[in-house]
């Protein structure tokens, strides 16, 4: 006696459907973010009354540091504890932020592009339009000032007109994949077309090697100038090289659920940066010359 096989085409064709479906279904949450890069969405966190927010930084001296102690401070890192205190105070929310270090600037940069809901990160990012297609950003946080730097031996620019001239025979350095590199590959193309471009992994590289000798001129922070020079470094800042047309914002993902709680952040009581206890962070952390400088514009 013939056994009789039950399983139909139509049926067949189903378990194809749900095959491929479950693939599909798998893939999709291979391309998730991992854990370790998210925290909990603000609607949840709003909803639950407690929650966790992951920031994620590039240490720099005066904005994300660890003090004498051990206990990681600076501009940034006290700003993002007072917008857990700010959540808590008007929405009830009691919110951890935890905190984790990424060394490398890209690898943090792309981090935080293909992070989940709930992170957010600070690395002294420039806000631009072009990286507002790939990250949601705060309102800014601080000015900044790019300023055109070398040894101190060169002798002090007053137009761009010197360049070609003063830095003869001196090698562009930048710091790979910055508005900075972007900058002094403008500068060299329309002022000194025969310097070649060479790259630092760092800022601090960067005052090391131009510290060095003649052979490099470099753009770099203002607040990177500050520091460097306070330690003795043997570099000058051509003031007619800086340009202080940008700001810096904290990151998130574009689809993050955080944005509209953090810009509540930055506009209570007339305006975060407009405070006296922003003022007070800048000045303890930056120092009062840099602090007025950067707020004031003198």
């Amino acid at each position: 006696m013939k056994t009789q096989n039950l399983i139909t085409p139509a049926f067949r064709t189903a378990l194809v459907m749900v095959a491929i479906a479950t693939t599909a279904l798998l893939s999709a949450c291979a391309d998730e973010p991992s854990p370790a890069d998210k925290g909990d969405p603000w609607t949840e966190v709003l909803k639950q009354g407690h929650g966790t927010l992951k920031a994620l930084y590039v240490p720099a001296e005066g904005f994300a540091y660890r003090d004498e102690e051990g206990r990681l401070t600076g501009v940034t890192v006290e700003l993002i504890r007072d917008l857990a205190a700010f959540v808590n105070e008007e929405h009830g929310v009691a919110l951890k932020v935890e905190f984790e270090k990424e060394e490398d600037w890209s690898v943090f940069y792309n981090r935080i592009v293909n992070g989940g809901d709930g992170l957010i990160g600070f690395g002294n990012v420039t806000i631009t339009e072009e990286r507002k297609n790939e990250l949601a950003f705060s309102p800014p946080y601080m000015n900044n000032i790019a300023s055109l730097i070398t040894h101190q031996d060169v002798p002090e620019l007053n137009s761009f007109d010197e360049l070609s001239s003063a830095f003869e025979g001196m090698k562009a350095l930048a710091f790979e994949g910055t508005l900075h590199e972007k900058r002094l590959r403008m500068l060299v193309e329309k002022h000194i077309p025969a310097a070649e471009v060479h790259f630092a992994a760092s800022n601090d590289e960067i005052v090391e090697r131009v510290s060095a000798n003649n052979t490099y001129f470099a753009y770099i922070d203002l607040y990177n100038f500050f520091r460097a020079t306070n330690r003795g470094e043997p570099i000058k800042r051509h003031h007619m090289g800086d340009e202080a047309a940008e700001q810096f914002g904290y990151v998130m993902p574009l689809k993050t659920t955080w944005d509209e709680v953090t810009e509540q952040y930055f506009s209570h009581n007339n305006g975060l940066t407009e405070s006296t206890r922003y003022r007070h962070i800048m000045e303890k952390h930056l120092g009062k010359d840099l602090a007025t400088l950067l707020i004031d514009g003198n």
